[in-house]
């Protein structure tokens, strides 16, 4: 059974029964039979499946929110964007994939030699708890659209969420057995990537669990993607505009309760601006409210799980003992559920614990650069390498991005994943991307055809 404690109220929300062997080889001989047909199908034929799911997601948005307020406490509004912004996904690869997979035409000794892109197969996506249906359409999307079907194991904390995610493709009339929901043990996983009728996994999660993964997809020679962890630096340096810095960092650190991978979670700011951005951010996070995700007036809900809160804590005061600073929350409440206060620790240098592990919750910590160059040390300092944002003049931001080791540099915004553009990290935070056009391309087969005569 697939067990839910309600993160809110610490008591349990429901079980879900979990797949045993013989149905787990009846949704991979499905996916199979449903992968002959939908390969077939021609690209405007699949985008009316994906624009029709994307519908649905629409027409019920409050539905589909629900459950995840109630099983990883996402806040009722949050949730709501988030089956939005999966929505926005289908569609943009409903109308993009067709352009993104076009024949490519190369020269060669042939009378005619190109390159087209063509499905693998059945694609396994192993999907954590904290976006459950962004992260879900992230993966189906554009393997989808590019003529493979979708196996989706998502994370034991979240069979409901998983449950109408996959309803929203058989309400909105996808053939059968092309996106199915397979709700499994983590134990049963390896058995899932090993299964022959799994041509391709996607995995997003710990870069401890997305070793594992790697290694058994590895062994059975079958191509991975991996979205895993990150200490993100956000870079403030002098010149900066520090009010709008402060407003959009707190946002990035605070948003799903901290719960992001691509969360700033280590704010390096230059000594001369050091004291007045603290004031500000310190400011900033003042006002978010902590309390029950389906309170409306609230901005952060609980964390996932117990073991996450305590291991958030175990990081706080550890940091703290190694000389930090607290100004701002630090100690887990009293009362029921596993909430978590907005924490905001300073003086902190990058061999403490908060920055050389990453911290899932809504804990910023900052650091003081002396300048420029110990900034961008700093920064690169860590063996994660998801996304950064540097806060500086526009044009000396942008100069500065090659020197920054990550995946996804932003300079003076939000960083923030987007359907037009890649995602993944290098590093232990992944290998290959999802989304853009760069997305759509790992789950295919580039094939080369050669034309004759020769030439």
């Amino acid at each position: 059974m697939l067990r839910v404690i309600n993160p809110t109220t610490g008591t349990l929300l429901h079980d879900y029964p979990a797949l045993n062997h013989a149905e787990l080889d009846e949704r991979m001989e499905a996916s199979e039979q449903a992968y002959r047909g939908w390969r077939k199908r021609s690209f405007p034929q699949r985008a009316e499946v994906l624009m029709n799911v994307a519908g649905y997601l629409r027409e019920h948005t409050d539905e589909l929110a629900r459950p995840m307020t109630e099983e990883m406490g996402k806040p009722v509004g949050e949730a709501r964007g988030e089956v939005l912004k999966a929505a926005w996904c289908a569609e943009h690869y409903a109308e993009h994939a067709e352009g993104y997979l076009a024949a490519q035409t190369l020269a060669s000794d042939a009378t005619r030699s190109y390159v087209q892109h063509l499905p693998l197969g059945p694609v396994l996506g192993i999907l954590p708890w904290n976006a459950p249906f962004w992260l879900a359409f992230r993966f189906a999307a554009p393997a989808l659209m590019a003529g493979n079907t979708c196996l989706m194991k998502h994370d034991p904390h979240v069979p409901a969420c998983a449950e109408a995610i996959a309803g929203c493709f058989e309400a909105a009339g996808a053939p059968a057995g092309t996106f199915q929901n397979l709700p499994l043990q983590n134990n049963d996983v390896a058995a899932a990537i090993q299964h022959p009728r799994v041509r391709a996994v996607s995995f997003t999660g710990s870069s401890a669990a997305g070793g594992k993964v790697a290694a058994t997809a590895a062994a059975a020679i079958k191509p991975v993607v991996l979205e895993l962890g990150g200490s993100d630096p956000a870079i403030v340096l002098a010149d900066a505009d520090l009010e709008e810095a402060a407003k959009n960092i707190a946002l990035s650190r605070l948003i799903n309760a901290g719960q992001s991978c691509i969360a700033a979670k280590r704010i390096i700011v230059e000594s001369p601006a050091y004291e007045r951005f603290l004031s500000l951010l310190q400011a900033e996070m003042e006002k978010y409210r902590v309390g029950d995700p389906s309170d409306e007036q609230n901005q952060i809900g609980p964390i996932a799980r117990s073991d996450l809160r305590d291991n958030l804590a175990r990081q706080v005061r550890a940091t703290i003992d190694a000389g930090a600073r607290c100004l701002l929350g630090g100690t887990i409440p009293e009362g029921d559920g596993f909430f978590y206060p907005v924490t905001l620790l300073c003086d902190v240098h990058n061999d403490m614990p908060a920055c050389r592990e990453e911290t899932f919750g809504p804990v910023a910590v900052v650091l003081k650069a002396r300048d420029l160059a110990h900034a961008l040390g700093i920064a690169n300092d860590t063996e994660y390498g998801l996304a950064a944002s540097i806060w500086t003049d526009t044009a000396r931001g942008e100069a500065l991005a090659t020197e920054i080791e990550a995946g996804q540099v932003v300079v003076n915004g939000l960083v923030k994943t987007d359907p037009r553009l890649p995602s993944g990290g290098i590093k232990k935070s992944g290998i290959g991307r999802e989304l853009g056009p760069h997305g759509i391309f790992e789950f295919v087969n580039v094939q080369q055809v050669w034309v004759g005569p020769k030439v």
